[in-house]
This record gives C-alpha cells, structure tokens and sequence, in this order.
C-alpha cells in the first residue's frame, strides 16, 4: 500500500520551484568580425553558465543565403554573455558527408590532405582540403598535387588573420587558389575545402561595430519596417474605403432617381396627343446624321446624357442606349 503524502511534504511540493518558468532566451549572435554580430539563431538558459559553451550548428545558406551553399554546416561555440545576447567564436566547418561521396567517382582520382597553420593573430587551425582530378592518376602525380596545395593552405595562412582565412574558406576564394595551382599539374574537377577545426585561439581583435551599435541598427531597422507595415495597412484600408464609398454611391444612384415610373405616363401622354402636334416636331428634329452614337459612348457618359435630359438612369447599357434614342 501507497504511503499517504505527509502535509509537510505536500507543503515542499507546492513550494518546488519550477524550472522553466526561470529560464529565459538568450539570442545567439555571430563574431564582431567578420561577421559584425549578426543573429544567427536562439537558444534557452537558466543562467549565463549553462550557456557558456554550448556548440550552435547551421547551414551556410541560412548563414549567408547562398543556395549553392546548403551543403556546408558551420560551427560556433558561445564564449561570452552580455545580457541577452550570447557571443560566439566560429569554431569550424565541414561538408555533409553524402555531398562529399557524390564527388567520388569511378575512374576519377581523390586528393585529401590535413594541413595545420598558424594565422598571423596566432589561431591554430587544421585545414582538410579534398580535390578531384578528372580521371585517375598515379600516385607520384597525386603527392605533387597534394603537395603544391599545402604550400597554397600554409603560404595564405601566414599572412592572413582568423577573421580574414574565415572569409577566404567560406567565400571560395582559397578553393580557387588551390585549384589554379594544382591545374598546371593535372585537369581538376573539384576543389573545395572540406572541413576546418580550430585547436587553439589566439588575439581577439576589436575590429567591427559594438554590440550597442548592432542593437541601435536593429531598432531602427525593426521601427522603419513597422511604419512601412502601417504605411502600407493605412493605403490598404484607404482604397477599401473608397470602393465602399463608390459601391454605396451606385446603390443610392437609383432611389434617388426612383421617378422611373413616370415615364410610361409621359409616354402615354405623348402617345394621345394628337398627330399634327408631332409633325412640327419631326419637321424641327435634326437629321438622323447629326444625332450622337449613343452607342460608342461608356455607360457613365450615357447617365450623363440621361441626367441632363431628366431621365432615369437605372438599367443596363442597351436600356440607356434605347431610352436616350427614344428621348
């Protein structure tokens, strides 16, 4: 049998904190440089230390929104809280690994290599590149490839910061170097730099805008987009207003134009009147020739005509078109 709860017990449970309610989100923010805290994503926390080191992992293509990049996951690690906002250091990337054996081939030869270098900031960075040829090739011809590439890595590397060698991977622009170098030694179908890790950190620079800076930029980014909203709400509801104006105007035009059943007195009126009154009439009318084409006119000009004669101008366009032509 169940032991019953004791009221002191019972009293504890009540008073247990609970755990979510004291959370809170942190917004996970890029480096200063290059990438000038940009948000990159969110994570949840009880306190700054439960959020010290956790590793945030993304595409390249939500990162920058190049679609060619989809394949590249970047990697960076929160090592600093300010508020809500938590800093990170890019920590490395690498290729997914079904992309990477869609590049190998039969008959096609496979260079990788694992190069360690040191940036002119002091980062130690191990760089894996992974090149391609066109067909096979002999082992001799693979060892100078991989060689001329590690010279590229290595030669780049030492006069380039952390911030600088990040751009140069992930923008393509050392790739492209590799590739230009090693094509005198053979036809190269793939050149990319697979996979990055940074073993060790060295000087933190101060370059890029202040967190301050980052969050003055926000605000006004976010206030210019709602008064563009409103501004767009506020033309939207403006042209809704007027078409409700027009839609009521063209449902009050017949009421108040309603005598339309005094017309078929006035045209019994002219039908017992005698004959010889009309002959003058008919004998005073224009010519069939100078009489306008009621026709060719819009349905607003036949109103016109028909408000200027005094006559009704409910119906549709043949029924404006006969009335203004028996007038």
């Amino acid at each position: 049998m169940a032991r019953k709860m004791s009221a002191k017990a019972r009293a504890a449970a009540r008073k247990q904190r609970d755990k979510w309610k004291s959370k809170r989100w942190y917004t996970i923010r890029a480096p200063r440089d290059p990438w000038k805290f940009q948000n990159i994503g969110e994570t949840i926390g009880e306190s700054d230390e439960h959020v010290m080191g956790r590793v945030y992992e993304m595409t390249q293509q939500e990162f920058s929104g190049d679609f060619t990049k989809m394949h590249v996951i970047l990697r960076f690690r929160v090592t600093d809280c300010v508020g809500q906002d938590a800093l990170t250091t890019f920590i490395g990337h690498h290729h997914q690994t079904d992309h990477v054996r869609r590049q190998v081939r039969r008959y096609r030869g496979k260079v990788d290599d694992v190069v360690d270098v040191v940036t002119t900031d002091g980062y130690l960075i191990r760089i894996k590149p992974l090149i391609i040829t066109q067909k096979r090739v002999q082992t001799s011809v693979k060892s100078d490839i991989r060689n001329k590439a590690r010279d590229i890595i290595v030669t780049n590397a030492a006069k380039m910061t952390y911030s600088q060698i990040q751009t140069a991977m992930l923008g393509g622009d050392l790739e492209k170097d590799i590739e230009n170098a090693v094509k005198s030694i053979y036809p190269v179908r793939t050149c990319v730099i697979r996979k990055s890790q940074l073993l060790q950190t060295g000087v933190v620079t101060e370059k890029g805008p202040t967190l301050d800076e980052i969050h003055a930029e926000e605000a006004r980014s976010a206030a210019e987009m709602k008064a563009k909203k409103a501004a767009l709400l506020a033309e939207a509801m403006a042209e809704e207003g007027d078409d409700d104006a027009d839609d009521a105007e063209a449902e009050e035009a017949p009421a108040e134009e309603a005598p339309a059943e005094e017309a078929p007195a006035e045209a019994e009126a002219e039908e017992e009147a005698p004959a010889e009154e009309e002959a003058p009439a008919e004998d005073e009318a224009e010519p069939e020739g100078d009489a306008p084409d009621y026709a060719s006119m819009t349905v607003a000009e036949l109103k016109d005509e028909l408000k200027a004669k005094g006559l009704p101008v409910s119906g549709k366009k043949a029924e404006l078109v006969e009335r203004l032509q028996g007038a």
